[in-house]
């Protein structure tokens, strides 16, 4: 596997959420191009933006969240591996943290209207 820049516990999460899904890493085609928007002097001088492409289901991601080349490469992946789930009608981190606030928020509008029927 890749050497990304971050702790071996979030790569080998990745290497895991990947194999679970069926990704490997000869079905990525990968691109860097120069990133756009803040960074400074180092995004518009060197290529930082990753670009990959799942070739069997023709998904593709950009990422230029951060300056450093190596994070962006593992946040795409994750982002890949996100979309490539929620193609294959499985739940995802985003899907799970959406039901989690939809929960959080009707408990609080019952409370409330406890609170309303209280006084």
């Amino acid at each position: 596997m890749i050497q990304f820049g971050v702790s071996p516990e979030k790569q080998r999460q990745l290497t895991e959420r990947m194999a679970e899904l069926g990704i490997s890493e000869a079905d990525l085609e990968e691109r860097f191009i120069r990133s756009s928007g803040s960074g400074g002097q180092h995004v518009n001088k060197s290529a930082t933006c990753v670009q990959l492409t799942h070739k069997p289901t023709g998904l593709e991601v950009k990422c230029m969240r951060e300056r450093s080349q190596a994070l962006n490469r593992f946040l795409a992946r994750r982002e890949l591996a996100e979309k490539v789930a929620r193609s294959m009608g499985l739940a995802t981190s985003r899907d799970q943290m959406a039901e989690k606030i939809r929960r959080n928020k009707g408990r609080r509008r019952r409370r409330r209207s406890e609170k309303r029927d209280e006084s």
